[in-house]
């Protein structure tokens, strides 16, 4: 008898759980105004991809006069995934690009702080609209090898300008010229 009435009540009061959840004729949920309508967010900017161009995506560093030896490696560094985020502002697309990295001792390396020349440039067409080499401080262990993350912040380019551009990343010896 006790296990009859157990399962009225809880049939019950799961009928009455039921009929509080759903909601007929003109009520409101909660947390909406009679009247109110959502607005789907605008989009103002494409946020342009990321590429690494053939040719920057690895670095290597010789020991003085040892160019094309293998024996002769002090370094080499390497950059793989990539990605960015986007926001914007009445003027400027602003851009956080990362990359993923890898930096490897070669036979003449030691472990300590190896500075790598990476540079960020975005264009769009044949126009280029920001460009930075900076020189990223990486940490090798004793054991050699260390994976690294490259982050770079406040990329900013013309806020129409992310439709046709294109974000490039890599390794770069070149001058230390910005924009």
């Amino acid at each position: 008898m006790f296990a009859r009435v157990s399962r009225f009540l809880f049939s019950v009061s799961m009928l009455t759980i039921a009929a509080g959840c759903s909601t007929s004729g003109g009520g409101t949920s909660a947390g909406t105004t009679p009247g109110a309508t959502a607005t789907a967010p605008v989009v103002q900017g494409a946020c342009p991809q990321v590429f690494l161009r053939d040719g920057t995506a690895y670095h290597r560093v010789y020991a003085k006069g040892g160019q094309d030896d293998a024996t002769k490696i002090v370094y080499q560094a390497s950059l793989a995934e990539t990605t960015r985020k986007c926001t914007i502002n009445q003027t400027n697309l602003n851009i956080t690009v990362m990359a993923q990295g890898r930096l490897a001792l070669g036979p003449e390396g030691k472990p300590g702080r190896v500075k790598l020349p990476i540079r960020v440039a975005v264009v769009d067409n044949t126009t280029t609209l920001y460009s930075e080499l900076m020189q990223f401080e990486v940490e090798v262990p004793a054991e050699g090898v260390t994976q690294f993350l490259f982050t770079k912040d406040n990329v900013a380019i013309p806020g129409g300008a992310g439709k046709q551009s294109k974000v490039f990343i890599g390794f770069d010896e070149g001058p230390q010229a910005t924009q």
